[in-house]
Formats: structure tokens, sequence, C-alpha cells
């Protein structure tokens, strides 16, 4: 595998990337990037953090002769062979992760994360490490959902293992046989991964919310699910969350037009597994707070208000109109902060049928069931929507030749 320059970018701030990134960084961190960029003057509080490019996950493969290695694991692979799919896809797994990170990329990670954490006073910030594969979201494949988050992720050693975990999950037995079967070859894919200090929505409430109804496609309603805890229960369809509509042309007017409140059950929150062996787990909600909403009036109106603004300015960039589904979170015990973790896929939701990339309203559907991705998983920070750790004057991005 040929090195793709050899000065190469290891990490990209968010306040560095938008839309044109996603060769780099993929659709979700180049998401990321642009309403962190675009929309933080607006009120829009977005997380902050970086992308570990795209290119130092090629850099990886070939410094650790990886490619080379895939190839072989791989060759003349039939994904229809459920056995011999899993032995081939947990050797590869298990190679990426007996490779060493090149060195400088190590570092360069190492000293990024350094950065936030010192942007958010603390010694070792807590962060969300997620995947963002560069083919994800093609207008005829979609690879999005196939590769792993990690959350509350705390210090450099868990870092940099949860990162080789994001990278070997490129390598999943369903991804390894929807490439073979759309086509694509295995090494021609890269990953990056987004680190982003989390918000700690364990502590309050967290969910989806899309700027279209999902089942209808009615365009003038925003729909939001919430529930207790970090997100992926709601992901996931473990919990069965509130959910709330709120009418766009009479919220713009400046009322409250809150249409509808329906009361999920709610059953378990997903919370920090502190003092355990693992990151997260789930704990059941008492009954009194299963029979409260997860939100409070203002935080669903001003979560309805920053999907218009995001539509509106995704909209404006593409030409056409482009509903869209977000990741929320909000801190508390302390209150109102709330935070959009940013687009939940890595292209938007459905939209118009003369706009390219155009989904159909059973593919709304299915992504509003399946690959709504996380808000109070990837929930940074209460402070002012910016600031945060921009690229600061001096501090390198890490670069490398990789020349092996």
């Amino acid at each position: 595998m040929p090195l793709p320059t050899t000065d190469v970018d290891y990490i990209r701030w968010f306040a560095e990337l938008g839309l044109d990134d996603i060769p780099l960084v993929g659709g979700k961190n180049a998401s990321l990037g642009e309403m962190y960029r675009a929309l933080s003057a607006t009120g829009v509080h977005v997380p902050p953090g970086f992308a570990i490019t795209g290119d130092a996950y090629r850099v990886f493969l070939y410094e650790a002769r990886l490619d080379q290695k895939i190839q072989a694991i791989l060759k003349d692979l039939n994904p229809h062979d459920i056995a011999n799919l899993r032995q081939r896809g947990r050797q590869v797994r298990q190679a990426m992760m007996a490779a060493p990170l090149p060195a400088g990329l190590e570092a360069a990670i190492v000293e990024a994360y350094d950065c936030l954490s010192a942007e958010s006073h603390e010694p070792a910030v807590d962060i969300a490490v997620r995947s963002s594969a560069t083919a994800e979201d093609l207008p005829d494949a979609s690879f999005a959902g196939q590769q792993e988050t990690y959350l509350n992720v705390q210090g450099h050693a868990a870092l940099l293992e949860a990162c080789k975990r994001c990278f070997a999950s490129l390598f999943t037995d369903r991804a390894i046989s929807y490439r073979t079967d759309k086509g694509f070859e295995h090494c021609a894919i890269a990953l990056s991964i987004g680190v982003q200090r989390m918000v700690r929505a364990d502590l309050a409430a967290s969910g989806v919310m899309f700027s279209i109804d999902t089942e209808t496609g009615f365009r003038d309603a925003v729909l939001i699910n919430a529930a207790y805890g970090l997100g992926e229960n709601v992901v996931q369809g473990t919990v069965n969350p509130d959910e709330y509509y709120v009418f766009k042309p009479t919220l713009h007017q400046g009322f409250r037009p809150i249409l509808q409140k329906r009361l999920g059950t709610k059953e378990y929150k997903l919370v920090y597994d502190v003092g355990g062996g693992k990151m997260t787990r789930n704990v059941p909600v008492p009954p009194a707070e299963r029979a409260r909403y997860a939100l409070a009036d203002d935080d669903i109106l001003t979560l309805a208000r920053w999907a218009c603004l995001i539509e509106d300015h995704y909209s404006a960039k593409r030409g056409c109109p482009t509903p869209m589904d977000y990741g929320m979170g909000q801190r508390r015990p302390d209150g109102r902060a709330v935070h959009c973790a940013g687009p939940t896929g890595d292209r938007a939701g459905p939209q118009s049928p003369g706009c390219p990339g155009a989904l159909s309203p059973a593919a709304t559907r299915l992504r509003a069931g399946t690959r709504a991705e996380r808000w109070g998983e990837n929930q940074p920070w209460s402070g002012a929507p910016d600031q945060g750790c921009a690229p600061p004057a001096g501090l390198p991005r890490g670069r490398g030749a990789g020349d092996g």
C-alpha cells in the first residue's frame, strides 16, 4: 500500500474541518467539524474535539505491513461461508490489535488529548472515541453503523487502546461481508476516528432528534426522542424513550409550539461504571423518574430551534432541502447545559427527490430505527460553544513520513 503523501497530518481539530474534508476524516467527523466551525456562533453547543485522519490509519497499515497481511488473509474469501468468514475476520482483527501504532501517531494522539484535557481543566478528560469511515453513506452503499464507538475513555493508554479497537472494527465480520458483496477493496477504505469530550448525560438525559417526522415525512415538525443516561439505549432500542413533537413554523414566530409529548417507559439508563471493570453499565431507573419526562419544555424548545438552525445551514450548503438527524445530550444535576453532538450519520437524512443522494421514506424510517446515533455519548462540555481546543498556535498536528 503506497502512502498518501510523504508528509501526513495525523490530527485535525474540529475547528479546522468542514464537509469538504469527508475524504480525509469521514462524513461523521466532517459534519462535526462543519457544525463546530459554522454553527457555534449561532448558539448551537457542539462539543470540542479532534479527528485522527484516515491518512493516519493508512500509515498504521503501511508501517505494520498490515495491508499485505489483510490481503493474504482475505484472499478468495466466500462471505457466505459463515464459519470461514468468522475465522478470517478474527485473524485480521487479531493482527491489527497486535501491531504497534507508529510512534509519531501515538505521540500526536497523546499531545492532542492532553490539549483537550487542559482546555477542560482536567488532568485526564473523559471522551468518546468514535469511528468515522471515509466510505460511510455513499449513494450506492451505506457503511454507517458498522464500526465501533467507545464511551467514557480516560487516559493515554485507554485512548490508544480504543483507537486500535476502532481501527480493527473496520474488519468486523459484518463489514468484511458487506464490502465483499458490494465489490469494495478492503484496503481502499480508510478509518478516521473522532475524539470528543463527553457531557455527563448519564447524570441527566440524552437521545436523538430529527428535523422531520420520520414516520410520515412531514417536514414542519421536529421529532425528539429522549431517555435518561447516555444515548446508546435509545440508539439500540433498549428502552422506550419519551417522544416530543415541535411545530417549526410557529417556533420561528417565537411561540412555544410543543404539539405532543408522549411519556416513554425508560426502564434503564446507561451510566459511567465508576470503580467498575467496564466503561459504562445499565442501571434501573426509579419508578418516580420513569413517570416524569426526561426533558423540560425549555430544553425541548432549545433543541428544536437548534434543529432548525442546523437544517437551514445544511440546506443552504447543499442547495436543496436537507432534513437532518442529530445527537443531543444534557448535563445536570445543576442544570441547563444542553449540547448537540452533530449529525448522526455521514450524509443528511431524507432529501428532496432532485437532490443528490436522496433517501426514500422507507430508508428514512430505517435510519430513525437503526442509525440514530448518540447524543449524550459524545457530549462534551458545558462551556461557551466558541471555546474549546481549537488548533493552538505552535501545536503540531503530528506528521509522519511513514517510511516503515
